[in-house]
């Protein structure tokens, strides 16, 4: 009886694995070879010709890291000592993304400076005016800092620290030319381009340019031009939205067991305090920020952070994730337009304001509060009720969001949750940015 079973089971086995191959490719996944939809040949000229390159996976662009994204409580972690109730917690979804492991530096955007006087400097100087940091941000009339204004942002001294001094709308600038020159050396790297040294300001590589077909370059023989089904060219550097600065900044990745998360974090490391815990360098702050009044590095003999100004980019301890001085050293710009309720009525998937469809959607001025339709008034002048910039507010489209503390900031704004705003067009000492690029494909990467 039980030899007669087993035969059974084994026929049952036998004939289920005929069934799966009959099906073709169900339940396996496609090698390029042949469509499993129509039967046609991939990548043969008899057949039409359709490209279909082998699977790959995103790479992963210079200075970034994996971010992997995930539900946090987004929103205040301590008392708001200000009164300002911008900031109340709820519960988003961030999805995977990369972030650049550190801060923009001084080199990095030398760099920047270096190419834009290459391809623009003989033609068009104010291109190279346009993008240079404002270095008179070190200034102050009751301070003594006119030897940062002069040597901060060249002196090889001070290549690894920070760039300072840049509006949000030059971070975005900066963003898209890295794009570029990170798409283009990937092209040269996968021998469909060659280095092309004949480049000016009437003919450069862009990424936009490549795959309009608009920038030819010198193409390696035997080469086609590259598509973006091909899997060379990367995604766009940008600045990270608000939410995705925070969820990266707190890395609660570091506090997860199974599908809860034992503890949230006032800031980027497991403790209230300021100090590391670590028997090591216990005692050593965690950050560079301003201690108290007057103290912004401790005394002689016995610095605290070990920084008056900013501090390298590689500095202190990373978080979790990997990532250096997300709370002290410099804030930095996000993409998201400022408004005080702004968490009332975002989406708890990626939320993010600043893109035309939300950029004033709810945002607390007359016309987008019930108080629009008192008496369905005609002759109510609503425009009057609106962000008056300079008179009423200082918030207007033009604010943009900066988050983390800095050198010169106490510790209540090292915390991640803590919002502030500064116009898109102002640069400052305390502010610097980093980079993030969407993660394309699987949400998890090694």
């Amino acid at each position: 009886m039980h030899r007669k079973l087993r035969l059974s089971a084994i026929l049952a086995i036998f004939c289920c694995s005929i069934m799966l191959v009959s099906c073709g490719s169900f339940g396996k996944k496609n090698k390029a070879g042949k469509s499993s939809t129509t039967g046609w040949n991939y990548n043969d000229p008899n057949y039409g010709g359709f490209n279909v390159t082998k699977a790959t996976n995103q790479k992963t662009g210079p200075g970034l890291v994996p971010i992997e994204g995930g539900t946090f409580t987004m929103g205040a972690t301590q008392e708001n000592v200000y009164y300002e109730w911008d900031n109340t917690p709820r519960q988003v979804t961030v999805s995977s993304f990369y972030m650049d492991q550190t801060e923009v530096s001084n080199l990095d955007y030398l760099e920047y400076i270096f190419w834009l006087n290459r391809i623009y400097g003989s033609d068009y100087p104010e291109m190279i005016t346009k993008a240079l940091p404002d270095t008179m941000v070190w200034h102050n009339s009751m301070s003594y800092n006119e030897p940062m204004v002069e040597i901060y942002f060249r002196h090889p001294a001070y290549r690894d620290y920070p760039v300072v001094g840049v509006s949000w709308l030059q971070a975005n600038d900066y963003a898209l030319w890295r794009s570029d020159r990170v798409n283009e050396m990937l092209l040269i790297e996968a021998g469909v381009l060659k280095f092309d040294d004949g480049q000016n300001s009437e003919h450069f590589f862009t990424t936009d340019g490549y795959l309009a077909g608009t920038y030819t370059g010198v193409v390696a023989e035997g080469k086609k031009n590259a598509k973006m089904e091909d899997g060379i060219i990367l995604p766009k550097y940008r600045l990270p939205t608000e939410a995705e600065w925070e969820y990266a900044a707190l890395a609660l990745i570091g506090n997860t067991t199974g599908e809860s998360i034992k503890d949230r974090r006032v800031y980027p490391w497991n403790s209230d305090g300021l100090r590391s815990q670590d028997k090591n360098y216990m005692g050593s702050f965690m950050a560079n920020f301003k201690r108290g009044n007057g103290d912004y590095m401790g005394i002689a003999g016995s610095l605290n952070d070990g920084a008056a100004f900013p501090a390298p980019v590689i500095s202190y301890w990373p978080n979790d994730f990997g990532l250096y001085n997300m709370a002290g050293n410099v804030s930095e710009w996000v993409l998201d337009v400022y408004r005080p309720l702004s968490f009332e009525d975002f989406s708890d998937h990626n939320p993010y304001r600043g893109n035309a469809e939300n950029l004033n959607y709810r945002d607390g001025d007359y016309m987008s509060t019930i108080q629009s339709d008192w008496n369905n008034k005609e002759d109510i002048d609503y425009t009057s009720q609106m962000y008056d910039y300079g008179k009423t507010t200082l918030i207007s489209d033009h604010s943009r969001v900066i988050k983390g503390g800095s050198w010169a900031d106490g510790p209540y704004y090292l915390s991640p949750s803590v919002r502030r705003y500064m116009d898109e067009n102002e640069g400052s000492a305390t502010v610097g940015f980093r980079c993030a690029m969407n993660m394309i494909g699987a949400a998890v990467k090694k």
